[in-house]
């Protein structure tokens, strides 16, 4: 079992950041990729990113590269999104954290994520 708890959501500006946190326990983490989604009212779930614990690789959906980073601290296994230039409104959501064995490749699809944290709202305004 895998337990993720985020935090660092909030009310900002457009055009500002925010980081948010997810702290990971329960088990070792270096076969795992860890992935934030993002849920918007009325709309499905999406991906926004994904990191490897394993070699630190990345993948972005088109829709937050250049402007969001994720990254991943072993020492206190927690995976943080840096999120920056905040758009209003496609930005707003609440976002979750979430964790899956990495087989080589990066999954989008949150079927492929057994583990979830409760999720963080971020708000962005104008």
């Amino acid at each position: 079992q895998v337990q993720l708890a985020e935090s660092g959501g909030g009310l900002v500006q457009a055009g500002g950041s925010l980081r948010l946190s997810c702290a990971a326990s329960g088990r070792t983490l270096s076969s795992y990729v860890m992935a934030w989604f993002r849920q918007a009212p009325g709309k499905e779930r999406e991906f926004a990113a994904a990191i490897s614990w394993r070699d630190e690789s990345t993948d972005y959906a088109d829709s937050v590269k250049g402007r969001f980073t994720i990254s991943r601290d072993n020492a206190k296994n927690t995976v943080y999104l840096q999120m920056d230039s905040l758009k209003k409104p496609e930005d707003t959501a609440v976002y979750y954290c979430a964790a899956g064995v990495y087989r080589g490749f990066f999954s989008r699809h949150n079927g492929n994520y057994p583990y979830w944290g409760q999720g963080t709202q971020v708000t962005v305004s104008s």
